[in-house]
């Protein structure tokens, strides 16, 4: 089970119009979180054209990321290459895969880079066959389930959401008795 979980945070819910404005990552390795091997960094949002993007009120409502944060953090065109150097040929984990593989696509498309894991793997997928009884499976209620809590100031920033993900990824995968 060696893979990399990830989360982003975003401007907004598109990714064609908005932009990342945090990176979060880490390993797991022969099934343990390897808390050391951690990727994170924030990120100066720019929009497809190349201007400068505000992160509106309601994302930073969510993630409580400003703009007076990202005013000094690198462009994605140079972290992205970093990140993907830092994920390398491994799978990939994320909480709901669609909304973070697809803001993944869409930038490495738009900055000349292929985002092409050999595998995404998906905890609220996860979720849903680990606890089908169950209607609610966000990473919150996950979280809960699986007795994980989010550091101090964790939750809905990128490595916060990550290590828990990546926790939550070993306790699914062990409960469905399934190797990555």
């Amino acid at each position: 089970m060696n893979v990399v979980v990830f989360d982003l945070e975003t401007t907004g819910l598109s990714p064609e119009r908005d932009a990342i404005v945090e990176i979060g990552a880490l390993r797991v390795r022969d099934g343990r979180v390897a808390e050391s091997e951690r990727f994170e960094t924030l990120v100066r949002p720019l929009s497809a054209g190349g201007e400068l993007l505000r992160i509106p009120w309601h994302a930073q409502r969510v993630h409580g990321i400003s703009d007076d944060m990202v005013r000094g953090a690198p462009h994605l065109a140079d972290v992205l290459p970093q990140f993907l150097d830092f994920v390398g040929g491994s799978p990939v984990v994320a909480h709901n895969i669609s909304f973070d593989g697809r803001f993944m696509r869409e930038a490495a498309r738009r900055h000349g880079l292929t985002w092409a894991p050999p595998a995404e793997y998906c905890t609220m997928q996860l979720s849903r066959r680990a606890f089908p009884g169950e209607r609610t499976h966000n990473l919150d209620v996950l979280a809960g389930r699986l007795d994980l809590s989010f550091a101090r100031g964790g939750r809905h920033r990128s490595f916060g959401d990550a290590r828990v993900t990546a926790e939550a990824f070993v306790r699914l995968m062990e409960r469905l008795k399934v190797g990555a």
